[in-house]
């Protein structure tokens, strides 16, 4: 039936698991907090791992249909956990879509930022990118330079993955180093 096209892969479902629980918590190093001027708030956090799940979905994007597959599904969860964590937050139920299209949005828009530089390797775009986003009101991009510095190599580390540890869901962010 052609609507099968269309559902989840259920058996996928632990991998999924598995690969968003790194990913989160490679987001979650105290380093990035302490060390890489990543404020530790609500806000903080989010841009922490909207910067980790970009460079995931960069990686899958050279994937073949298996790794694609599993980004669109780590997509789904990241935003699911979005959702969960806004009403947690106590946001009522009719504010709630009006949020997560701005928080879609924000994504996106770094996304497209990110990616522009990450591709031109131009660390010093990174970094103003990122303080634009993290640190809206310091004009200068040094606060996020090692920030850049640590995307630019974990991008590097995430590209010389194997197939199969995609696949598999054992993809990991290093951690940063200072």
């Amino acid at each position: 039936m052609i609507f099968g096209l269309f559902r989840k892969n259920k058996r996928n479902q632990p991998i999924v698991d598995r690969q968003y629980a790194a990913l989160t918590s490679g987001a979650r190093n105290p380093s990035f907090y302490s060390d890489l001027g990543v404020p530790d708030t609500v806000m903080g956090r989010f841009e922490m791992l909207s910067v980790v799940m970009i460079l995931f979905f960069r990686r899958t994007a050279r994937s073949g249909v298996s790794g694609q597959e599993l980004a669109q599904e780590i997509i789904d969860a990241f935003f699911q956990d979005i959702d969960h964590s806004i009403r947690e937050l106590g946001v009522g139920d009719t504010s709630v879509p009006k949020r997560m299209k701005k928080l879609a949005g924000m994504f996106y828009g770094r996304l497209e930022a990110y990616a522009a530089a990450l591709d031109a390797r131009d660390q010093e775009g990174l970094a103003r990118a990122l303080a634009r986003n993290i640190h809206p009101d310091v004009t200068p991009a040094d606060p996020m330079m090692d920030l850049a510095k640590w995307m630019i190599f974990a991008e590097g580390e995430l590209a010389a993955l194997d197939e199969d540890d995609v696949a598999r869901g054992a993809v990991a962010v290093p951690a940063p180093q200072k």
